[in-house]
């Protein structure tokens, strides 16, 4: 697949770092640091802007390693990025840590997937079909 893309970023285009990786790492394009403190929540710019065909979506992931070790997480994940958006695309982070974390310039802070997607029609009905499962949610399948 082929996207367009703008890299306004001081860094390279996003990459998939091994042949069977299915997110890219996005990098921190900053002027200066970002000290995100406890609890805090900052946008992080890319400095990249895409144009993703329709039927498709960009996912922005957290990075496992920053979340196990710094306890950083993007806050609306996956974060999804329309097909028809054109603005810079900007990481939402939080640090759910106890400790102060410093994001440098170049830092990657996030991962992106490219995922195909189609868009539902409703129909309505009176009644649902039966299913094994039924009404039972939040855990009613067991613990295992």
């Amino acid at each position: 697949m082929k996207i367009k893309i703008i890299n306004r970023s001081k860094h390279e285009l996003p990459g998939y770092a091994t042949l069977a990786a299915a997110g890219m790492d996005l990098r921190a394009n900053l002027d200066q640091p970002i000290v995100l403190k406890s609890l805090e929540r900052t946008l992080v710019p890319t400095g990249l802007f895409m144009e993703i065909p329709v039927g498709y979506e960009a996912q922005v992931r957290p990075r496992s390693g920053l979340a196990a070790k710094h306890g950083l997480t993007v806050l609306n994940s996956p974060g999804t990025i329309d097909a028809d958006y054109r603005g810079e695309i900007k990481v939402i982070l939080v640090n759910l840590s106890n400790e102060e974390f410093t994001i440098n310039d170049g830092e990657r802070v996030a991962q992106m997937v490219i995922a195909q997607h189609e868009q539902a029609q409703w129909i309505e009905v009176e009644q649902l079909e039966e299913s094994a499962r039924g009404e039972g949610g939040f855990g009613s399948t067991g613990k295992q």
